[in-house]
């Protein structure tokens, strides 16, 4: 092959009846016509989004929408018989240099009991426990409000510590609790999610800076995509109406899937937009190549979009509703950001005039078989496809290989921020009081008739456990009964963190044999077993169970998505198993990371020895979503070439130079936001951050310039070159 190939773009499309164009066309007519009206009737679309979001406000989840599996069936059955566990939180008191004094602890206390028990928001205050050492005393405050209420009710309580600190200043007091470091955990991941965003626009401004070589023409794509993200809260808000929020970092997975596609959107269609000027030498008006422009990239847009919810929309198939919520928030800013690039995009480029021509970068590359750069590193993918596929395919599948060797957790106090107060606070708690950690909640319920015999079978559960290392020696029973006994909660706790493998071992053994053998001989004895430890076993084990129908669902349905687009059974499949490829990468090397302790200094964590059990599939939809928009890109330009008329192999080869100038950018900037998010100071956030970054940048250069043009040279070689590829007027020339 030679790499002599035409330089010049297509001739423009013929003329036909406006009413016979593409909706996507004459909306993108329409807007070049009438460009101050498009942005104005864009601007007040967004303006009321957000008006009626803002004003129907956001519909929470119930607390019991969170309940899976038997720790879930455990808090329904308290609930059902008023045995729900209330909110507790501790006051610790101890000296913070040398020994406690006892008399000025036991002041504390007191002064800790009378601020407390004055309170609304408190139901009842313990009489002060001290520890074994002596070093310590705790005082356990239950609140007045429900479980899913008491984080908004923390505040006076917190004011009453911080005044009974004031009034010994002799003493360390502090205040931790579940709710308490829930508060405190959201405060801290919304704090730094906020600096994440901050440090992010400006550096996604840069960047497209250099690209378009006008600041004006660079802030289309940001503005674009931040008020498609502003619109698709308020809708996102409505929505929640029917779809309840999950709250968390929702809103975060949003606004990073609305920049990402809003970014990629506006990129792809400015290019377009470029090349039919280049094709005329400039003397086409921006209107003409606004909608000459529209006729290709208005129809790969909506593709890609259609393809990116599609994906998104398999995470419904997890039957979760933090993963509901998710997919709910992504099918809306995507779908927002559709409308806008076939709407309101073609006005803003008309109104940018002339700078529209300017940009080093993308002025290098607008005109077809240009850039010596992705020229010489797609050389080897084009002559050597058969060494180049197998060399990329090694790489990929070497990273993708230690996925093999996953553990998935849900994360718990122990792999939290230690510079959180709250979390410094528990683990000091529970060094000095080890039943003051986590417990395995055993709640059951019988016929009244039965009730003598579930406080026996309680009884006799709870002697089980004596002198078992795997339960804290509590001294006395943590049992709560019903008023007619026909319902019970017995609380067992554990001295290890909830990843600790013991606390698994004691679990397998209460659910496996201990209960079954004491409350299971009751006949219709209803039970099950709750707590932090149960919870996390149950949801890892859920979320693995959905991960192949998740997995399988959204495949199958992008290889339909791209069948309809291109017509090509076998393109369809080799993009479905490239994208693939991108995840099961940055799933291996998300597990050779965080699994081990080899990189805890080199990106700042503790190895928990797991992944989040979220991570995965989240992982994976957004990585496929967005490999799945590239992909989309690059194939439409390839099939674009061979339809002028050019052979395969130089029809990959314009493809994908004609594309790269977008995909990188759009991947460098990806990258510059997943990457900010491997700097927040939690865990799971460290490890969606790292592997999006990653996949991301696999995607961008081994997969999308190594192996997509090496496999496709293979397909032509091979005489699987789609028919519907070539010409209408003459058969491709090989």
């Amino acid at each position: 092959m030679t790499s002599a190939e035409p330089r010049t773009a297509p001739p423009p499309p013929p003329r036909t009846d406006p009413r016979r164009r593409p909706l996507t066309v004459r909306a993108a007519a329409w807007s070049a016509a009438n460009p101050w009206k498009a942005i104005l009737a864009w601007t007040l679309f967004v303006a009321a989004c957000f008006a009626a979001g803002t004003a129907a406000g956001t519909q929470q989840a119930a607390f019991s929408d969170f309940w899976i599996g038997e720790a879930g069936r455990a808090e329904t059955i308290a609930l059902e018989h008023g045995l729900a566990a209330p909110p507790v939180e501790q006051i610790l008191i101890t000296a913070p240099n040398g020994a406690l004094d006892a008399s000025e602890a036991a002041a504390a206390a007191a002064d800790v009991r009378s601020r407390m028990s004055a309170l609304d928001e408190v139901a009842g205050v313990a009489e002060p426990v001290t520890a074994d050492s002596g070093d310590a005393v705790m005082v356990a405050v239950t609140m007045s409000v429900p479980a899913h209420e008491a984080a908004d009710h923390l505040d006076p309580l917190h004011e009453a510590t911080a005044a009974v600190q004031e009034a010994h200043p002799g003493l360390a007091i502090a205040q931790t609790g579940g709710k308490s470091i829930a508060k405190e955990l959201d405060a801290q991941l919304g704090a730094e999610i906020g600096q994440v965003e901050r440090f992010t626009l400006p550096v996604t401004l840069a960047i497209l800076f250099l690209v378009f070589g006008s600041l004006l023409l660079a802030g289309v794509p940001l503005a674009l995509a931040i008020t498609s993200i502003v619109a698709a809260l308020g809708v996102y808000a409505l929505g929640s109406h029917f779809f309840p929020d999950a709250g968390g970092a929702v809103t975060s997975v949003l606004a990073m899937i609305g920049m990402a596609v809003g970014v990629d959107y506006s990129l792809f269609y400015l290019k377009r937009v470029r090349e039919e000027r280049v094709r005329t030498g400039g003397t086409l008006s921006l209107a003409d190549a606004v909608g000459a422009a529209a006729a290709t990239a208005g129809r790969t847009i909506v593709t890609s979009g259609v393809a990116v919810i599609v994906s998104m929309a398999g995470l419904y198939l997890v039957g979760d509703v933090i993963f509901s919520s998710i997919a709910t928030a992504c099918i809306i800013v995507v779908a927002i950001a559709v409308f806008s690039s076939v709407t309101v995009l073609p006005a803003l480029l008309v109104k940018t005039g002339r700078r529209i021509d300017g940009g080093r970068l993308l002025r290098r590359q607008a005109a077809p078989g240009t850039g010596r750069v992705w020229s010489r590193v797609l050389r080897p993918s084009l002559r050597h496809p058969v060494a180049t596929a197998v060399i990329g395919l090694i790489v990929i599948t070497g990273l993708a290989a230690p996925a093999l060797a996953m553990k998935t957790s849900v994360e718990g106090k122990e792999t939290f921020p230690k510079s959180l107060a709250t979390i410094a606070a528990y683990d000091e708690l529970v060094a000095e009081f080890p039943a003051a950690g986590l417990a395995h909640s055993v709640v059951a319920a019988v016929d009244t008739a039965d009730a003598a015999a579930l406080a026996d079978a309680v009884a006799e559960l709870e002697a089980a456990t004596h002198g078992d290392p795997l339960f804290a020696d509590t001294g006395r029973p943590r049992i709560t009964a019903s008023p007619d006994g026909d319902a019970v909660r017995l609380d067992l706790p554990i001295p290890y963190p909830a990843s600790d493998p013991r606390a698994a071992e004691s679990l397998e053994l209460l659910r496996g044999d201990l209960v079954p053998a004491t409350i299971g001989r009751i006949d219709g004895a209803e039970y099950a077993v709750s707590g932090e430890t149960a919870y996390a076993e149950d949801y890892a084990r859920h979320q693995a169970s959905r991960l192949l129908l998740v997995v399988g669902f959204v495949l199958s349905a992008t290889v339909v998505v791209t069948l309809i687009a291109f017509r090509s059974l076998l393109f369809a499949l080799l993009s479905m198993v490239l994208n693939l490829l991108s995840s099961l990468a940055a799933w291996g090397a998300l597990v050779l990371v965080f699994q081990g302790s080899w990189a805890e200094g080199l990106l700042g964590f503790d190895s928990p020895g797991f992944i989040g059990s979220r991570t995965p599939l989240l992982v994976f939809t957004v990585l496929f979503g967005l490999s799945l928009d590239y992909q989309l890109f690059v194939m439409s330009r390839i099939r674009e070439a061979a339809k002028r008329g050019l052979a395969p192999t130089a029809a990959i080869r314009q493809g994908i130079l004609s594309s790269a100038s977008v995909v990188t950018s759009a991947a460098v900037i990806m990258m510059s936001v997943f990457v900010a998010f491997v700097f927040i100071d939690r865990i799971e956030m460290k490890q969606l951050g790292f592997a999006l970054a990653l996949g991301v940048l696999l995607d961008a250069v081994v997969v999308r310039v190594v192996l997509l043009p090496a496999l496709m040279t293979l397909t032509a070689r091979s005489g699987r070159w789609p028919a519907n590829w070539r010409p209408e007027a003459r058969a491709a020339v090989r």
